[in-house]
């Protein structure tokens, strides 16, 4: 009989293991609070790279070009965006003339048999001061073109510059997405936010480029140029704590230059989405702002109907994204609601049955830093996305991870979205290790002012924290939290399960590891309109 005993113990055994293994499901939430602190073996933050490490220096003569990046037009065109010239930075500096050097991609199915070509258009755009000692910039001509008649799931081959004057790229390779469909997905979507150009920046971009992701998520915060003054030398962690006579929020524009050299490897290859955030904004001569985000940007703004790159959708595969901009109006009475509200209408779930957006700043935040920051749009939006189920809601800016339970309106609501805050790329500002729960830790009036749109803090009206501005433990609507940089992958695997996973850095070279995993439930059915009024009725 002692066998027996023996073989039910293994058997206990292999189902505990097993059962460890299993990967969870929003279905089996709402989920206990859980906070994993910040490893003090670890450090916080590390300096940004110098622009002459060989992963930021120009390795091109001027006329051909360098930065190249794709983004996404339609399910059947690409932008093909790169720059070429040189930048020039001083007190006083002179444009390039766009028109000085074509703008070409030539393309087709096979290595060195280019089938087609387009043109497009080219452009520059000066960064420039009014104060005595500051340096004034001049970009190299930044160039759009948009390839179109592409097959999908088909790898191209292109090479873009000028042929005219045999100053074409070298090869580069890409592979088309998935046609908008219920069964048909990207392989694997990487998304990241805050990634600046640091030691951590570059595990973070290495290992992103080890998941082999087909379409990448920036989510605003890109180069940290504006930590820098115009003049160059060290950036800050703190620019205000670091030069507090500054007479404006400066940039060093040349950082732009060294990060697109940076991600060229990535996004030569792999179509990069991108939405501004508040380091983007580089205010300049005459109120001019996010001029380097604008000019060397494509993105399908025309194409959805938004007519501004701070806003716009587009579809890859069974999935609509919607990419909404924090630092321009988002009141109920503006343009970017009415576009919003319009391209929702239009959404075709039988074709893109998941719904995800994305913006820079979250709205759900347990952390010190940016908390309740932007309640005002959570505030004037959250109803519109709420009504329209979408599904995953990510964002950025919180230098930390944080995953919520569904949620809506504070409460726990099996109907809500998951949002999802994964602003803990790498850059120079450091991780964020403070919860606004820890003892002494809840912001007062006076932080946490964002830089543009108006302030709403708001007391909770119910629950354990009624009456209270901050909670005094991590909120039941936040299931997930830990402070260390990394980046996350989404994998749809079909029209109702995605899967998340969070890859912390420090994990990279460990096999199968992960800092959190989940499995996304959609359920259409118990989550439509009628079904809701049908589960009010009954609890009520």
């Amino acid at each position: 009989m002692k066998w027996i005993y023996i073989a039910h113990f293994l058997l206990l055994i292999r189902l505990i293991v097993a059962d460890h293994r299993r990967i969870p499901t929003t279905l089996d939430g709402p989920f206990l609070p859980v906070t994993r602190r910040f490893d003090p073996s670890l450090r916080r933050g590390s300096d940004d790279l110098p622009l002459d490490h060989p992963r930021l220096r120009k390795n091109v003569s001027s006329n051909f070009p360098e930065q190249i990046a794709l983004a996404i037009s339609t399910p059947s065109s690409m932008w093909v965006s790169w720059v070429t010239g040189d930048a020039q930075i001083g007190k006083n500096v002179t444009a390039l003339d766009p028109s000085s050097i074509a703008s070409e991609v030539w393309y087709g199915k096979e290595s060195e048999k280019y089938t087609s070509v387009r043109r497009g258009l080219s452009t520059v755009y000066s960064q420039l001061y009014p104060f005595e000692g500051l340096l004034n910039y001049t970009s190299g001509i930044v160039h759009h073109v948009r390839i179109d008649g592409l097959d999908p799931e088909t790898k191209y081959y292109y090479r873009c510059g000028d042929s005219s004057i045999s100053a074409l790229s070298k090869e580069h390779v890409f592979k088309t997405l998935p046609v908008p469909s219920k069964s048909s997905y990207p392989h694997r979507i990487a998304i990241v936010g805050d990634l600046g150009l640091t030691s951590n920046s570059t595990t973070t971009v290495d290992h992103m480029v080890k998941n082999d992701p087909s379409l990448i998520l920036m989510l605003g915060d890109l180069t940290y140029a504006n930590q820098y003054r115009t003049t160059g030398g060290k950036g800050a962690s703190c620019f205000s704590c670091a030069f507090p006579d500054a007479p404006i929020r400066e940039t060093y524009q040349p950082r732009w230059d060294g990060w697109g050299r940076f991600m060229e490897p990535l996004t030569s290859r792999v179509p990069m989405m991108v939405i501004e955030g508040n380091h983007e904004i580089e205010p300049q001569i005459s109120g001019i702002t996010f001029e380097s985000y604008l000019t060397r940007f494509a993105v399908p703004s025309a194409e959805s109907g938004s007519n501004s790159s701070f806003y716009y959708s587009f579809n890859a595969g069974g999935v609509h994204f919607l990419m909404l901009g924090a630092y321009v109006d988002y009141n109920a009475t503006g343009a970017q609601y009415a576009w919003l509200k319009e391209d929702l209408s239009k959404v075709d779930r039988s074709l893109t049955p998941w719904l995800v957006a994305a913006w820079h700043p979250p709205w759900y935040n347990s952390y010190a830093s940016h908390y309740q920051e932007f309640e005002c749009m959570r505030q004037e939006m959250e109803h519109l996305l709420y009504e329209h189920h979408v599904d995953i809601v990510f964002s950025g800016h919180v230098h930390a991870y944080e995953r919520m339970n569904r949620v809506f309106n504070y409460t726990l609501d099996p109907c809500g979205p998951v949002y999802i805050t994964v602003g803990d790329g790498g850059n120079i500002e450091k991780v964020d290790v403070d919860h606004a729960d820890d003892p002494g830790k809840c912001p007062s009036a006076g932080d946490n002012i964002p830089e543009i749109g108006g302030v709403c803090r708001l007391n909770y009206s119910s629950g354990p924290a009624e009456g209270k501005f901050c909670w005094n433990t991590q909120p039941e609507w936040s299931a997930f939290r830990e402070s260390s940089f990394g980046h996350g992958t989404l994998e749809v695997t079909n029209s109702t399960h995605a899967l998340w996973t969070w890859h912390r850095n420090q994990d990279m070279y460990k096999d199968d590891s992960h800092g959190d995993q989940i499995y996304i439930v959609r359920q259409p059915g118990a989550c439509s309109p009628t079904a809701k009024v049908a589960s009010v009725s009954i609890l009520s």
